[in-house]
């Protein structure tokens, strides 16, 4: 792996500025942290790509990104979901080029070479006759992406080998998506195919938009759990007839926040969020889960994915409107996704000044992050785990993420990734 290196004091400096309750403007859009960041955060945590339901039958594929490295996951005839670098081990190009598909294999556009379902390459053109018996073919096999798990049938990869596993990753935020993932027999499954649209903005803008909201738990991640005081849309306008299920699933303190919450809503660092409101959609309002994370393509750009996710159980017309309530909002054109996106533009505009790109750290380059600094105090009472607060309006969620990237981007531990446990 690379191996770059930004004098550590820098970062320093950060973290004293960060517990004053100030950050560096320019540290957003900086395209040295931005290759620093895809070695030293990308490079070893769980990032998202694609939930088990996309891959229903034995020879199933999906192709997928982390940052930069392509991924191509497809089921096998046992069964399992593997996930391979897509790039073919001849001349390392694109091997599957196609979104989605049903393959038994995978043949390279450029110069032929064939592989299984399993990665394993199974045909090269002329290969007997041009290789003899210098070539074995067994050492060109796919390569497999170093770590990949699943949660509730969501997918992560890792590229850290030594990664911790994932549940220990997620923390007490298995708590919360549990109340999502688990409420209903079967769980929950993804309808229509991911949408995807190109941002001008940075994924540490869009991730703290998302997430860095009310209520915060370990390692970066975050959940904002919104409930209606006079007791509207209770059990987040979901079927009555659903509702003995969740109570069956759930535990009883995750039963009684779901009864009162209309909206959960937050991410996984470093680039996986999450939402689950609800909306109108016909005549009544519905309740679905959609998951996006926030590709970097640059530090300026970021690719947005979004899937639409909702319980198996759920009568079918309910899923449809529901659907339909999806794309009118949080679709790339949706009513509600494009006020977000013109404002990170202009984050991205104004960060291009020479005042902001001044690497001392000053009143001139630095942004306010003193929201509820020192006088709103934790939320003890609250019934999930992690550290509640009972505002909205406060920044300790946002201080804890970039506190916890500082220590991601100061650790010179890597690749051996033993640093973040």
């Amino acid at each position: 792996m690379l191996r770059r290196t930004i004098d550590r004091s820098l970062f320093e400096q950060m973290l004293e500025k960060l517990e004053q309750g100030v950050y560096p403007q320019w540290v957003m859009t900086d395209p040295e942290i931005f290759e620093l960041e895809k070695e030293r955060i990308f490079g070893h945590t769980w990032l998202y790509l694609a939930h088990e339901t996309e891959l229903k039958k034995p020879g199933d594929f999906v192709t997928r990104w982390m940052v930069h490295d392509p991924v191509l996951l497809v089921k096998n005839r046992d069964g399992e979901i593997k996930a391979f670098l897509n790039s073919c081990t001849h001349r390392g190009t694109i091997l599957c080029a196609a979104d989605r598909g049903n393959s038994r294999a995978f043949t390279c556009p450029y110069h032929g070479w064939t592989f299984n379902m399993d990665g394993e390459l199974i045909d090269v053109v002329a290969g007997d006759r041009l290789y003899g018996d210098k070539m074995k073919r067994h050492e060109w096999n796919l390569r497999p992406i170093p770590r990949v798990e699943s949660y509730h049938g969501l997918i992560f990869g890792n590229l850290d080998p030594n990664a911790m596993p994932l549940t220990e990753y997620l923390g007490d935020m298995k708590w919360y998506l549990d109340i999502l993932l688990k409420r209903s027999d079967g769980g929950v499954e993804v309808r229509g195919t991911p949408q995807r649209w190109l941002v001008k903005a940075n994924w540490k803008n869009t991730f703290e938009n998302f997430t860095a909201d009310t209520y915060h738990v370990q390692r970066g991640h975050g959940l904002s759990v919104v409930q209606a005081r006079d007791g509207s849309f209770p059990w987040q306008a979901t079927p009555p007839e659903a509702r003995p299920m969740f109570e069956r699933n759930l535990a009883p303190d995750q039963v009684e926040l779901l009864k009162r919450t209309i909206v959960f809503v937050g991410g996984v660092f470093p680039n996986f969020c999450f939402l689950s409101p609800v909306h109108r959609a016909g005549e009544h309002m519905h309740n679905y889960l959609t998951v996006r994370i926030w590709r970097p393509v640059g530090p300026e750009q970021v690719e947005v994915w979004s899937w639409f996710l909702i319980d198996k159980a759920f009568p079918e017309d309910y899923k449809e409107e529901a659907y339909q309530g999806y794309l009118a909002t949080f679709g790339p054109s949706g009513t509600l996704e494009q006020d977000d996106t013109e404002v990170w533009a202009r984050v991205v505009e104004a960060n291009r000044g020479l005042m902001v790109q001044d690497k001392d750290l000053s009143y001139n380059n630095v942004s306010n992050y003193l929201l509820g600094y020192g006088h709103i105090e934790r939320d003890e009472s609250f019934i999930g785990p992690g550290i509640a607060f009972p505002c909205t309006y406060n920044d300790h969620l946002a201080r804890s993420i970039h506190r916890y990237w500082l220590e991601l981007m100061m650790d010179e531990t890597a690749p051996s990734g033993e640093g973040r446990r």
